[in-house]
C-alpha cells in the first residue's frame, strides 16, 4: 500500500492558538492500525486493537507512518524506528515540532524555520512557520501571521483557491489560520475566530456538506467554536473550549456530532477514533459513532 498522510492528532489546549494536531500529535498519534499515546513522557504503541506497549521515554510529541513510528525527545531530537525503539535512529535535531507523510517529513526548529526531507538532507524552505501538516496529496504550513501555504497535487481542490493544477513552489491560499491538517485529497484549518474550513474531495464527508459528493475548490466554513482540529481519511473532528468532541464523516452524520464530552485530546485514522478524556482515560473507537469505544490501558 502506497504511503497516504500520516494520520491526525490533536491536544486541546488553554486557547485556539495553543490548539496542535496532525500525525505529531502531542499525546496521540494514529495512521491506519498504528498507534501511539503519550502517558507524561513516556511514549506507548500498538498495532490495530492490540494492548499499548511502553516503547520510549523523554518524548514531547509522537507520530506514526504506515510502516514507522516517530518521537521527539524533550532535548529536540526526532527520532525515527520501525519495529524496536532500540534501534532507533536519529533524523534531525534542535526541532519544536514536527510532522511526516507521503512526502517525507518536515521539521519546525526553535529559530521557527521549516526543515523539509524525503528521506535525502534536510532542505530549508521556509521562515517564521508555526505549523505544519503533511497531507496525502498535499501539504502545507502557516507562517507568524496566519497565512497558510500549499503545496502538491490540486485535482480535488486541496489548495482552496480555485486552482485544480499544481504548483511548483508553496502559494499562499488563506489567511488568519492557526492549525491545518490534511488527509486523502482534503485538507481543513482552524481560523483565529474558531470556524473549521475545509477543501478538496468530499465523497464521504471529512468536510460536512461542502462540496459533498466530489469536491470543494474553495475554503469552506464547516464549523463553529473550535480550539483544536483532526482529519482521517473519510471523518474529521474537532474540541471545543468546554471539552466537547464533535464528528462528521464516513460513520458519523454528515453534519457535525457531539460525540463525547471532558475530552483533551483526539487522533483520527482512516475509521479509528483514539481520545483521551480530563480524568486520563483512553478510548479507541474502529467505526463511527454506532459503535461503543473500548478502554485502553497504558502498563507500565
Amino acid at each position: 500500500m502506497p504511503l497516504r498522510i500520516i494520520v491526525l492528532a490533536l491536544t486541546l489546549m488553554t486557547t485556539a492558538t495553543s490548539a496542535q494536531a496532525d500525525s505529531s500529535g502531542h499525546r496521540l498519534a494514529s495512521y491506519y492500525d498504528r498507534h501511539m499515546a503519550l502517558e507524561g513522557q513516556v511514549a506507548y504503541g500498538w498495532l490495530g486493537r492490540g494492548q499499548p506497549v511502553r516503547m520510549m521515554a523523554g518524548v514531547v510529541q509522537l507520530g506514526v507512518s504506515d510502516k514507522a513510528f516517530f518521537a521527539l525527545l524533550a532535548d529536540g531530537t526526532l527520532q525515527t524506528w520501525t519495529d524496536q525503539p532500540t534501534r532507533a535512529t536519529t533524523l534531525i535535531r534542535g526541532v519544536k515540532r514536527f510532522a511526516a507523510g507521503a512526502s517525507g517529513w518536515f521539521a519546525i526548529d526553535n529559530a521557527g524555520a521549516l526543515w523539509h526531507s524525503t528521506g535525502a538532507a534536510a532542505q530549508r524552505i521556509a521562515e517564521g512557520v508555526i505549523d505544519v501538516c503533511i497531507g496525502d496529496s498535499a501539504d502545507y504550513y502557516i507562517r507568524q501571521g496566519g497565512a497558510l501555504y500549499a503545496k502538491g497535487l490540486a485535482h480535488r481542490g486541496q489548495y482552496g483557491d480555485g486552482k485544480l493544477t499544481a504548483t511548483n513552489n508553496f502559494v499562499a491560499t488563506a489567511q488568519d489560520a492557526l492549525a491545518v491538517r490534511a488527509h486523502t485529497g482534503h485538507g481543513i484549518y482552524l481560523r483565529r475566530d474558531g470556524t473549521v474550513m475545509g477543501t478538496g474531495g468530499n465523497r464521504f464527508g471529512p468536510l460536512s456538506s461542502h462540496g459533498l459528493g466530489d469536491k470543494a475548490d474553495r475554503w469552506g466554513a464547516i464549523f463553529q467554536g473550535a480550539v483544536a482540529i483532526a482529519t482521517g481519511s473519510r471523518h474529521s473532528l474537532a474540541i471545543r473550549a468546554d471539552g466537547s468532541l464533535w464528528a462528521w464523516g464516513a460513520g458519523f452524520a454528515i453534519e457535525p456530532a457531539r460525540l463525547l464530552d471532558n475530552v483533551t485530546d483526539v487522533a483520527a485514522g482512516d475509521t479509528v477514533t483514539l481520545a483521551r478524556t480530563r480524568d486520563g482515560a483512553l478510548w479507541q473507537w474502529d467505526a463511527g459513532s454506532s459503535q461503543a469505544p473500548r478502554r485502553l490501558s497504558l502498563l507500565p
